[in-house]
């Protein structure tokens, strides 16, 4: 994936000096066994480091202003070994400003039934330790995750496996930059925003480059650079016979890879993760970028139509999210509905730009007319989705705060749409049609989103807790008399939570 960082995070244990050099060498040496055990597992893609035992204010103020000060470090794995008094962690955990999560845990899985002894019992008390700790992190007010079970358990390697997805996303966004190429479709409103107050929250930016910038570079790239993007369709794609060299519509092909080729030019050259453009913004160029995005999105690219910059840098998120395991993430549009009686259905596409990541089968490249946007015809790629359990997400800017839905749905599927040339997913929402849609009209979710077979709802829940944002969740057990008093609980909440935290 481009630009993507592999940063590690931090095994911190706690403790205390009342017990004495010997049962702190002990929990030193139990902390770096279980730090190497979680370094191991599959379920946990990010680097884990042993970061020692912490036993005095003063050391833990240290280790949390150097995650803080480190690039690498993407997050924080705490766990009291035996009793760690929590007003040492004040100083620190109260300035730490990386993320982290509470691993409930304790060294032994089984307890020696007829050995045990008060030795055995001074050491051995997490239950003790975590639960100081946890009243430390609410009086605080700290968001943080709090993963419960023996560390060797499977269940609580994919639950920290979740986190540490969600904070690799988290770091991949600090600094990041987005680049929006004109403004967003006139006269739409959710699409539109406040970029100032997103940077602020997510720390990711968002500037605006006129198209004609984007147009030079295009005009720039060389025979060459076509050439090898043209010899990499043929390749990869099952390639429509009138756009093939020879064919009567090639030269389409050859516009849309010289689109391309600039594009990779303008967003390398700039650093970017992701970007926006709009077909009502397409001066200089010859089609709308179709096939172009689509191929950059399956690189890693975060995308949004209609100048909707929000939804590239949460694309990009996703993507981030799922990196290494199965399935796909894509830009989404909720587009049109089957309302059939018991067998209510979305189909989601966009104009073209729908990711191949999440294609079942190899993607047909072909060219037809887009209707909108004033332009020749552009080359897209056309699919039908994998089936199976995805999540659409939305992320909204309601003025005095941001807002992520989610809406867990089922990928199905669904009769051949031979005179439909774009790339489409049909899913059946969760907990039905008709509950899951009003919920979002509630929620204020957008028709842009990002949808994906591989990211689950944990790890957006996890990712909105670091950002210290609002979720709304749209799944099997979702009642919209419950629902909409959350959202009306939530208004209240996030005004006040600024004051709470005190």
């Amino acid at each position: 994936m481009i630009h993507l960082d592999t940063p590690s995070l931090w095994f911190v244990c706690g403790s205390q000096h009342l017990y004495g050099p010997e049962p702190l060498a002990q929990v030193a040496d139990h902390a770096r066994q279980i730090a190497a055990a979680l370094d191991a597992s599959g379920d946990i893609p990010l680097k884990i480091v042993a970061k020692g035992v912490m036993t005095t204010p003063e050391e833990i103020r240290a280790l949390c202003r150097q995650a803080d000060a480190d690039p690498e470090c993407a997050g924080l794995i705490l766990w009291m070994h035996t009793f760690s008094p929590a007003k040492m962690w004040i100083g620190g955990l109260g300035s730490l400003r990386k993320p982290f999560v509470h691993l409930h845990t304790q060294f032994e899985r089984d307890l020696p039934w007829d050995s045990i002894d008060m030795d055995y019992m001074n050491l051995n008390q997490s239950a003790h330790g975590d639960r100081e700790a946890g009243f430390l992190h609410t009086r605080l007010r700290l968001e943080r995750k709090v993963v419960v079970g023996h560390w060797s358990d499977e269940d609580v390697h994919a639950r920290l496996g979740a986190w540490t997805r969600a904070a690799w996303a988290w770091h991949d966004w600090q600094g990041a930059k987005f680049v929006r190429f004109g403004d967003n479709m006139r006269y739409v409103a959710v699409t539109d925003g406040d970029k100032v107050s997103a940077e602020m929250k997510f720390g990711f930016s968002v500037n605006t480059h006129g198209i004609g910038d984007l147009a030079e570079k295009i005009n720039a790239a060389t025979d060459e650079d076509v050439q090898a993007l043209i010899d990499t369709y043929l390749k990869e794609y099952d390639v429509a016979e009138e756009l093939r060299p020879g064919g009567e519509r090639h030269q389409s092909l050859l516009d849309g890879a010289r689109i391309e080729a600039g594009m990779r030019t303008f967003l390398s050259e700039g650093g970017y993760r992701g970007f926006t453009d709009s077909f009502e913004d397409l001066h200089g160029l010859k089609q709308l970028p179709g096939l172009a995005t689509q191929r950059l999105m399956a690189e890693g690219y975060g995308f949004g139509g209609e100048g909707d910059w929000k939804t590239p840098a949460l694309v990009r998120a996703m993507k981030v999210m799922a990196h290494g395991l199965p399935g796909g993430t894509s830009f989404m549009e909720d587009y049109t509905y089957h309302l059939a009686p018991g067998k209510h259905q979305v189909l989601g596409s966009h104009m073209l730009e729908v990711c191949p990541t999440i294609a079942e089968g190899k993607p047909r490249l072909e060219v037809h007319p887009l209707g909108i946007g004033g332009k020749e015809d552009p080359v897209r790629l056309v699919f039908d989705a994998q089936t199976g359990a995805a999540i659409n997400v939305s992320l909204v800017d309601l003025g005095n705060r941001f807002r992520f839905i989610v809406n867990e749905v089922d990928s199905v599927e669904h009769p051949a749409l031979p005179k439909l040339p774009v790339a489409r997913a049909v899913w059946e929402c969760r907990p039905d049609f008709k509950t899951a849609c009003a919920a979002w009209i509630y929620a204020g979710g957008a028709h842009h989103t990002g949808y994906s077979t591989a990211v689950t709802t944990e790890m957006i829940e996890d990712f909105a807790a670091m950002a210290g944002v609002e979720l709304a969740i749209i799944d099997a057990g979702t009642e919209l008399r419950s629902f909409r008093e959350g959202l009306r609980l939530n208004d209240l909440y996030y005004v006040l939570a600024h004051g709470l935290r005190a």
